[in-house]
């Protein structure tokens, strides 16, 4: 593990997946992070690339061939090198190799760097196209899993999720593992949603932010403690494991989305996909802040 830390935050990562696995707050002395029940859900906070969700028949087509993709692709299980581990900074570096231009026919190298700033940790990816001529199409997200409940005294459903700015967001349903653009729907997000366990019982709630400045919050009335997440990305997806029942929250911030049940597999018209002239970086962040 890679440990970076100030005088408010001690955060562990996994170079395995550049995988966020402990993110503590020092006065308080809680673990905000889920801790990876097998039982319930393996992970602690995947980075998810080249894709986010679910494709079609776990494939897609470019240029007329077609490649195998596992949800949420392959970069969560990939083994990244340690490209800089410093007292409040690390970064995490994976390339394009053998293995992963067999099933994704893009040469790339990304960077997901943390850095610890007071009550902050913020998440950086940075996608780089290294090939000369061609774009590279793909797709970027986070899935870090929280607490919920936080506190010994409080119990999941005493939490709420909390929307800044307080307006409505179209919502993006869930058609099985694939999204349903015909029967977005505006949700009632400026109001707190309360948090249950039946609330996911269709899945992940999937908004559409439009790549506009958000802030989603995990809180409760009775403990101060509370997790809050900034971020700028096109959508965010808000998940608890549904009949499993686990004492878990992910907000998961998504530059890219699951395909639409009418989608064609082709990647090049993939909804929410990000194309990459050649040379040239894409940059995407989040910031966690705890209290």
């Amino acid at each position: 593990m890679v440990q970076i830390a100030n005088e408010f935050l001690t955060v562990e990562i996994n170079p395995l997946g550049a995988e966020l696995t402990s993110l503590k707050g020092n006065v308080s002395g809680l673990e905000y992070l889920w801790q990876a029940d097998p039982a319930v859900w393996k992970r602690h906070a995947p980075v998810l690339f080249p894709f986010v969700g679910r494709s079609k028949n776990d494939q897609y087509t470019y240029q007329g061939k077609t490649y195998p993709m596992g949800q949420h692709g392959f970069a969560r299980d990939r083994q990244f090198e340690v490209e800089e581990s410093g007292d409040q900074k690390a970064v995490f570096l994976l390339k394009s190799d053998e293995v992963s231009l067999a099933i994704y026919p893009f040469e790339f190298e990304l960077r997901v760097s943390y850095q610890v700033q007071d009550m902050h940790l913020v998440v950086n990816y940075d996608v780089k196209n290294t090939a000369t001529t061609a774009p590279m199409y793909f797709s970027i997200g986070g899935h870090p899993g929280f607490k919920v409940p936080m506190t010994a005294d409080t119990q999941f459903d005493d939490y709420f999720v909390d929307y800044r700015p307080q307006k409505s967001r179209v919502k993006i349903p869930l058609q099985g593992a694939f999204i349903n653009l015909n029967e977005r729907t505006l949700a009632p997000t400026d109001v707190a949603t309360d948090i249950s366990h039946d609330l996911f019982k269709d899945d992940a709630m999937i908004y559409e932010l439009k790549g506009q400045e958000n802030v989603f919050s995990i809180r409760s009335e009775k403990t101060p403690h509370a997790i809050s997440m900034k971020l700028s990305a096109p959508f965010i997806g808000v998940w608890s494991p549904h009949p499993t029942e686990g004492n878990l929250v992910c907000l998961e911030p998504w530059w890219g989305i699951a395909d639409d049940v009418a989608a064609t597999g082709e990647l090049s018209e993939k909804f929410g996909v990000n194309q990459l002239a050649p040379q040239a970086t894409f940059n995407a962040n989040y910031e966690i802040t705890v209290k």
